[in-house]
């Protein structure tokens, strides 16, 4: 779903998406006061429309359906679409029996054929899955072939069958793999048809352009015209005829035909008329750099608010505010609307940036480093065009090698993770996120919540989607020339080649600390090199400080030839042996061919050049330093990795139980309106509904009852403190395990209620011996669930040892959770000991991630320990909270805000 804003700070307002064609849509729920817009659609269908929806002719159907519809009743959900503030279309679903509900659509005619239907299939089967529907049911006649094309290219499994001219239809309400790729196809489509209008317009008006330079209307119209923008440009003005020999107009509904972009430099206090004033005169988008907006507060928040509704009633895409502009160099297009000093050369590098300062930054950097720029684009306060937007705008473009995010913050990350998952099989993604607070912990709370920070989230959002994080945007342009030039490394073989023996050293260091490898070039191969005059030939190579341009070529000709390394970093100082131009010819000419990444650092001479251009046009990178060359190589290393492995995919679990799950957290929730911590029993029931092996447990509040329960359970046995408000047992004393009689049961009892002052304790069997692990989930309000293993038991917050995700939670994300713990070798058998069963560890983390991803009340969760053993996995503490939730929102973002 091209999902562009949800107006959801407002319970019931819906979510504003993109048609087709690239006209806003708002969807949203049905409301009362919506009767005597269903009676005027009904009213204006046709006949053949009546026929299909009710398989008859009788319009007296069509208003017994909305009386139907606008009645209130157990689990019944209505949803419309309205077009331009018109109701063109109504879908619903009424429950059958569990599990199951029968859908049904009914569309205005006049908004056939703009994937008006598909939206609000796609709205209503999130809202079904939301809500425990797994299945949706419709019968549609044969004929009716339109919305028939709705169900079959809505990218649902699902089944059909046929009966008397009727179509029974189930679909599936799951995202599946294919139902993504097809939502995301279809909204890359619309998108990118909304965003045609910003990035290549034929006609651009400047409002605000000042007649004197300085201001920052003028300045946007001077860059304008001076980086040969192809189409007609016009300033809009009511104090002159013409400025820097472009026509001005008094206003925007005063300049001659249609513009397609309006960029907007008044006071914030007359956008919003000025904007509506676009809107009437069918301007097809603007970008508004004036400042003052939320930036300021509340009454700015209140003014985006405004100018982004009348945005949407006019269909309108709007970048900003408080940005610097956007700038296209395709040459057909030649737009620098930005009023930056700065004039991008052509590239394959595509940049969005929430702060102009930093866009400034990237755009010098990039272009003093003679890295091209396909697009760039300041979000400011993204009010509207997002960095999803964007994602899904460079996918397509074939100018665009790498994409390049400077973010501070993410309105929508479920959403951002599951479009760049899908970009970065075929483009890589790289961002620098601003604000590395470490803020945010919770003291007192599980030991998963108390680990999570804002960081966590934001770290296991791009270890999943392939994101390469950067720190700096020096280091984010540096990979960027790496990566824009094919091909990407192979493996993680470096050579290091060069006269400076000392930069190699530094080279190899980093490259070491950085996880590259640096092997020793065979016998053979270093005989080669010495047969040239390389004076250390294992690797890195010296050719010694007196070697000519010539025993360069000769030297990175062998070892890219050997077919023993995936890249090459040339180091060279320049000296009187060799110059510039001739050090550069000389590793041209032997890379001509090459197949393998080739960077360059070349020192000691002030004609240096940030690139060596190859035969074919391809530019190799120059960097002044050994190790931000191996920097930037090491991220291609991991960024060629991940897109080598396979994509994985959710299991399909058995034994779980939603229908129980929801059981036991109704019945708490009735008890505890406002939430909270589930006793041992509650948790442990709410674990084996999602298929979790776990160490019962037996309530007791005095100490006969704890032996009866003992002697019930079996010895050995462990005792528990199940004080309310107690997180951590053991630092309380709380905790006795392997009790073996009735004598030492109840001195432990006497001693753990006396240590809690509290009498509630539980009894439990002992568990197998294994490692100790600690799984856990936390519930982010932005990103959603995270889930947390790491090493479990006392040493969980002392050795920090853990590794987070979040969801999907694919086979292949659970197995790399696992295996980067630092105890991973104790799982495997370390020295000598028994293995653990790590299949059984890694089906927990996944029914963990199907109780977290259909359970929108679970707030915290901790197993700890989770017993890690030779005859399988046991969880032998949890503990969990759970708060009242409204419909959890699914990884695709289909209820979150849609901004990045």
């Amino acid at each position: 779903m091209a999902a562009i804003e949800q107006a959801g700070a407002r319970p019931g307002a819906g979510w504003e998406v993109l048609a087709s064609d690239g006209s806003v849509v708002r969807i949203r729920p049905l409301r009362a006061d919506d009767e005597p817009a269903l009676d005027a659609m009904n009213s204006r269908l046709s006949d053949r429309s009546i026929y299909l929806r009710f398989f008859g002719i009788s319009r007296s159907l069509a208003g017994e359906h909305t009386r139907h519809l606008l009645t209130a009743h157990d689990g019944h959900v209505a949803l419309v679409a309205e077009c331009n503030g018109t109701l063109a279309g109504v879908a619903s679903y009424e429950p059958l029996r569990q599990g199951e509900a029968e859908m049904a659509f009914l569309l205005d005619d006049s908004v056939h054929r703009r994937g008006i239907g598909t939206l609000l299939l796609e709205q209503l089967a999130a809202t079904a899955r939301e809500n425990g529907v797994q299945r949706l049911l419709a019968d549609t006649l044969v004929e009716n072939a339109p919305m028939l094309r709705v169900f079959a290219n809505s990218g649902f499994e699902q089944v059909r069958t046929m009966d008397s001219g009727v179509v029974e239809l189930v679909l599936d309400t799951a995202y599946h793999p294919s139902t993504l790729a097809r939502m995301a196809d279809r909204e890359r489509a619309a998108g990118n048809r909304s965003l045609q209008r910003l990035f290549v317009p034929r006609t651009v008006a400047v409002i605000g352009a000042g007649r004197a330079p300085g201001g920052i209307g003028h300045e946007v119209l001077r860059n304008i015209v001076n980086g040969g923008f192809t189409g007609t440009l016009y300033a809009v003005n009511p104090h002159a005829d013409q400025i820097a020999n472009v026509p001005a107009y008094a206003s925007i509904s005063a300049v001659p035909g249609t513009v397609d972009l309006a960029i907007i430099a008044i006071p914030a206090a007359g956008v919003l008329d000025v904007l509506a004033e676009c809107g009437a005169g069918g301007v097809g988008g603007a970008v508004v750099l004036t400042s003052g907006f939320s930036e300021l507060g509340t009454a700015g928040r209140e003014l985006e608010r405004e100018i982004l509704a009348v945005a949407r009633r006019h269909s309108m895409r709007l970048i900003g505010p408080n940005c610097l502009g956007l700038v296209n160099t395709a040459p057909e297009v030649s737009l620098n609307a930005t009023f930056a000093e700065v004039a991008p050369a052509p590239g394959t590098l595509a940049i969005a940036a929430q702060s102009g300062a930093v866009g400034i930054a990237v755009l010098e950097h990039a272009g003093r480093t003679g890295l091209g720029i396909s697009e760039f684009v300041s979000l400011g306060n993204k009010v509207d065009v997002s960095g999803n937007d964007m994602l899904l705008h460079w996918w397509a473009d074939p100018r665009t090698a790498v994409i390049g995010l400077y973010l501070e913050s993410f309105g929508n990350p479920r959403k951002f993770g599951g479009l760049a998952r899908m970009v970065g099989r075929s483009k890589p993604i790289l961002v620098v996120k601003g604000g590395r607070s470490i803020g945010g912990r919770r003291a007192g709370a599980s030991h998963t919540a108390a680990a999570a920070t804002p960081e966590t989230a934001v770290d296991a959002l791009f270890a999943q989607s392939g994101v390469l994080r950067m720190d700096t945007v020096e280091e984010l342009v540096e990979t960027a020339r790496v990566l824009a030039v094919a091909p990407l490394p192979r493996g993680r073989r470096l050579a290091v080649v060069g006269n400076a023996g000392g930069a190699g050293i530094l080279a190899a260091d980093t490259a070491g600390r950085l996880g590259l490898e640096l092997p020793e070039l065979s016998e053979t191969v270093q005989q080669e090199l010495a047969a040239v005059g390389a004076v250390a030939t294992g690797n890195p190579v010296d050719l010694g400080a007196a070697a000519s341009p010539t025993s360069l070529e000769h030297a990175l000709t062998v070892i890219l030839g050997s077919g023993e390394i995936d890249s090459v970093l040339v180091n060279y100082a320049v000296t009187r042996a060799g110059r510039v131009a001739e050090i550069y010819r000389a590793i041209a000419t032997a890379a001509a061919d090459a197949d393998l990444p080739i960077v360059v650092n070349c020192v000691g001479s002030v004609e240096v050049t940030p690139q060596v251009t190859l035969p074919d046009d391809r530019r190799l990178p120059v960097f002044p330093f050994p190790e931000s060359a191996v920097r930037a190589l090491a991220h291609a290393v991991r960024y060629a990795e991940w897109r080598a492995r396979p994509q994985g995919a959710v299991p399909e679990l058995s034994g779980t139980d939603l229908a129980g799950a929801r059981v036991v957290v109704e019945q708490f929730l009735r008890r505890s309106p406002a939430g909270g911590w589930l006793d041992p029993h509650q948790a442990c029931l709410l674990l084996q509904c999602a298929g979790v092996p776990v160490i019962p447990v037996v309530s007791a509040s005095s100490r006969p009852e704890a032996i009866a329960a003992a002697e019930g359970t079996g010895y050995p046995v462990a005792l528990k403190t199940a004080a309310p408000g107690v997180m951590h047992k053991t630092d309380i004393g709380g905790v006795r395990i392997g009790l073996a009689n009735a004598g030492q049961l109840g001195a432990a009892y006497d001693e753990v209620t006396a240590a809690a002052a509290d009498p509630h304790v539980v009894v439990q069997a002992m568990a197998p011996t294994g490692t100790e692990l600690v799984i856990g989930v936390v519930r982010d309000p932005r990103f959603g669930p995270l889930l947390m293993a790491g090493s479990g038991g006392v040493l969980t917050d002392l050795l920090a040892d853990r590794q987070w995700r979040g969801l999907p939670l694919t086979d292949l994300d659970a197995t790399d959770m696992l295996h980067a713990l630092r105890c991973a070798p104790l799982l495997a058998g370390y020295r000598g000991a028994e293995a653990a069963d790590q299949e059984a560890v890694l089906e927990i983390i996944h029914r963990i991630a199907w109780l977290a991803d259909l359970v929108p009340e679970l707030a915290e969760l901790d197993i700890n320990p989770l017993i890690a053993s030779a005859s399988g996995s046991f969880a032998v503490d949890v503990r969990l909270r759970l708060n009242p939730a409204g419909p959890e929102r699914d990884w695709y973002g289909r209820h979150l805000r849609d901004q990045t």
